[in-house]
């Protein structure tokens, strides 16, 4: 089956979907995205990637290109039309098209593709095996707290993980703290128990993920905070695993050359790998 894109008012076969070449996307990186996760047949916390989606715009100053009944029937009809049960649909929204100019054009139509992919649910089998990470300087800009298209570093990152032979590059900052993920929120659990996972600011994005598993841990009973910790406290940790919306809950063996806990995924990313997927069959009912 030909899968479909939504381009601007159209949905067109994916392999003639286009954007004018002067789309500000194209030439200047001017604009954000979601991935929302689809399981069995329905979005996965829909509501908040549309949330984040409306700050992300909001920051960068750019009108949300439809009221949001309207975005969640595209979202509908992409998903539909693609025929996704397990999958992701993709939202791209950028300031539009404009004479190549690096201020805002004095008028300009904000620009709406979505696409839609199918792809396998959580693999169980993560659990037994977990992956590896490396670190490596934290060097973007200071406002990663916007989901922006722009994500060269984290591609430079994600690319030295693949040659290295790791899932994931964890991003290391001047201090030596951890940040984030090249496309994931990183967690661990300290040799005492406790989960931590680092506090909001302009430093990290707000996963979505990391949301919903923040609310799980708490109705786990988990011990849990919000702080910063080093990379020598993660090489150290019990446990460490990373967050994401495609990721799910991905348990870290390894960090470089230091083996995480006893080289194995450890308790609490069971847990949370375990009611995690069950959160997700539940998905959205009004998505």
């Amino acid at each position: 089956m030909a899968r479909i894109a939504y381009v601007n008012g159209r949905y067109v076969p994916h392999r003639e979907a286009a954007v004018h070449v002067e789309d500000r996307g194209y030439q200047f990186a001017d604009g954000v995205y979601e991935v929302i996760t689809v399981r069995a047949g329905r979005f996965v916390d829909a509501g908040p990637h549309l949330d984040r989606l409306d700050r992300s715009l909001g920051e960068l100053r750019i009108a949300p290109p439809m009221d949001r009944p309207a975005l969640r029937h595209v979202l509908r009809e992409v998903r539909r039309r693609n025929r996704i049960t397990d999958g992701i649909v993709y939202l791209q929204a950028t300031r539009g098209v404009a004479r190549r100019d690096h201020p805002f054009p004095a008028e300009s139509e904000t620009a709406l593709v979505v696409t839609g992919s199918r792809r396998a649910p959580p693999n169980p089998g993560i659990l037994e095996t977990g992956v590896d990470a490396v670190s490596v300087p934290d060097n973007r800009w200071k406002r990663c707290d916007i989901k922006s298209v722009s994500l060269l570093p984290n591609i430079l990152a994600k690319q030295t993980a693949r040659e290295a032979g790791a899932y994931e590059a964890v991003f290391v900052d001047e201090e030596g703290f951890v940040t984030e993920g090249a496309s994931t929120n990183v967690w661990i659990v300290t040799s005492g128990g406790e989960l931590l996972t680092r506090e909001l600011d302009h430093g990290i994005l707000a996963g979505v993920t990391r949301g919903t598993v923040v609310k799980l841990a708490e109705r786990l009973g988990l011990s849990f905070a919000e702080r910063r910790f080093t990379i020598d406290e993660a090489r150290r940790a019990r446990e460490a695993f990373v967050t994401s919306a495609t990721s799910f809950v991905t348990p870290v063996v390894r960090i470089d050359e230091a083996v995480i806990g006893n080289g194995r995924p450890g308790s609490t990313a069971h847990a949370l790998f375990e009611v995690y997927a069950r959160y997700m069959e539940q998905g959205d009912a009004a998505a």
